[in-house]
């Protein structure tokens, strides 16, 4: 048959409506019963414009006995797409095309569809964007190939790569099983919608494996991974929350490593007095308070945004931006153990200081820290290395670091707060107390014997601790120099954002990838 435009642009039109039925209009429907969206409906949420790239890639379908019965389009759609002005990689799989299995034979070299968007990413040095919906492996894609597929083949090398040169946002919207979940935990922020789920291996291979029947949600429920596992960071009730915290979190970040996260606007005025911090931080030193309220009241109006809300709540990690430079922040959680850095705590705590470390963004720790976490939990937890973890990351960090002292600071997780090594700059307000570990339990341990054979145990401790009180008053330290600046807190957001927007000139100087690189810290 010779060629005609005619024929050659009905073909095109032939194969693009294979295509964009992904798989089928009966499980589409169900998808949309189900309350989620297929793969390219989330990318024509999210973007402003998209262009495919792979559209017609499909594949046989055979029935049980190996007869084909037709095709069906790929279940990974992925392209390059502009993101409120900026663009980035993006793609995912379709739950309706086989529960998002990917059809290995139709890999491209190094990884298929899967492998193209993040080599899109890295080449181009934009940030990746990835919906993850799919079951992982599928054992009926061997019967299309005609062998079986050794997972050992399948490189991670590039996933590994783009967590030190690009933003990596992932969002679970459905069922994330096998290498759709490990690939999901390879990223720096991840969001995961109400009724998701996400595991190694799903109800089926865990009742094969430990012949236990177990519910899909208390295996790898939303909330257990945001609140006990922390493989996934903030949990949101829908698709469209979702799609719109990765919005926000891609606005803090830059394009890459090689240039600054983009400053915002500065509206806010930077001398704005910080007038609600003394009421927030209360006068007595024994009463707990929402350290939340007074990182808010620091930073620019409305720019605040919690990573990790759920999960290692000792520490509090968040997005926020001071005069429209974005910065990270961490602060202790007096409302949780009262502050204390547990192993999950600090766990948290390196993840989000290397991220802020990765991509330029200055760090601003809010301290009221009584030290590690005590007590047998705490100790089968692995306290100690994870803490001390804790502080290798905040060491390691290439970013300044501005740390506002509020009130507690004992014991070795003051480490993590500060490095002695760097120009850290510290800042104390009159409500800040510190030492090796605090009075209370200090006079216990260190004064047991006399306190038992005192007259009146219970008055000798409170005279002893009451002195010790007055001997460690702050100010001694600040006029020794032993603590940078003390400053009415009312200034904090004038004097930081001071220091903050003259760091911006040496750390033009600095970019690019990390001299010690993004690890998956064990």
């Amino acid at each position: 048959m010779s060629f005609t435009w005619q024929r050659a642009l009905e073909r095109l039109d032939e194969h693009r409506q294979v295509a964009r039925a992904l798989g089928g209009e009966e499980r589409v429907g169900r998808q949309h019963e189900q309350g989620r969206l297929t793969i390219r409906e989330r990318i024509a949420t999210i973007a402003e414009s998209f262009t495919e790239v792979g559209e017609f890639a499909s594949f046989p379908v055979r029935d049980a006995s190996g007869a084909d019965v037709g095709r069906l389009s790929s279940s990974y759609v992925c392209g390059l797409a502009t993101v409120d002005g900026r663009q980035v990689a993006i793609g995912g799989e379709d739950f309706t095309v086989r529960a998002g299995a990917p059809q290995t034979y139709l890999d491209r070299y190094k990884g298929g569809m899967g492998g193209f968007v993040e080599d899109l990413a890295h080449q181009y040095r934009i940030p990746l964007v990835l919906f993850m919906e799919g079951i992982g492996g599928d054992v009926s894609a061997q019967d299309e190939v005609g062998h079986s597929y050794l997972v050992s083949s399948m490189s991670w090398k590039r996933s590994l790569e783009l967590m030190g040169e690009v933003p990596v946002l992932v969002a679970v919207l459905g069922s994330a099983a096998g290498g759709t979940a490990g690939r999901t935990v390879l990223s720096h922020f991840s969001v995961i919608s109400e009724g998701s789920v996400l595991f190694a291996g799903g109800p089926p291979v865990v009742r094969r494996a430990l012949g236990r029947d177990v519910d899909k949600h208390e295996l790898g429920g939303a909330r257990m991974h945001t609140s006990v596992s922390g493989a996934v960071d903030n949990l949101v009730g829908d698709e469209e929350a979702a799609i719109s915290q990765i919005r926000t979190v891609l606005g803090y970040l830059p394009q890459n490593v090689w240039e600054l996260p983009p400053r915002g606007g500065r509206t806010d005025p930077v001398d704005r007095p910080c007038d609600a911090i003394l009421e927030i931080v209360p006068e007595n030193r024994r009463r707990p308070y929402r350290m939340k309220d007074a990182m808010a009241e620091v930073v620019d109006r409305g720019s605040f945004f919690e990573m990790g809300v759920d999960w290692g709540r000792a520490v509090i990690t968040a997005f926020a931006r001071i005069d429209g430079i974005p910065v990270g922040l961490v602060g202790n959680n007096p409302m949780h153990l009262a502050g204390a850095l547990d192993a999950s705590a600090a766990e948290k705590q390196i993840r989000f200081t290397d991220l802020c470390s990765t991509f330029h963004l200055p760090i601003v720790h809010f301290v009221d820290v009584p030290g590690f976490m005590v007590g047998p939990e705490a100790e089968r937890g692995n306290v100690v290395r994870w803490g001390m973890r804790a502080i290798q990351a905040l060491v390691e960090a290439e970013v300044p670091v501005v740390t506002i002292h509020v009130r507690k600071a004992y014991g070795m997780a003051v480490s993590a707060t500060s490095d002695p090594d760097a120009l850290g700059l510290r800042i104390a307000w009159p409500s800040s107390e510190w030492g090796d570990m605090p009075i209370e339990g200090g006079v216990e341990a260190g004064f047991r014997r006399e306190i038992e054979q005192a007259e009146d145990p219970e008055a000798f401790r409170r005279e002893v601790e009451e002195r010790l009180l007055e001997a460690s008053d702050p100010w001694k330290t600040v006029e020794a120099f032993g603590m940078e600046m003390m400053i009415d807190p009312r200034e904090t957001r004038r004097v930081v954002a001071e220091f903050l927007n003259a760091s911006l000139h040496g750390m033009r100087t600095r970019l690019g990838p990390r001299q010690k690189p993004w690890s998956m810290r064990p």
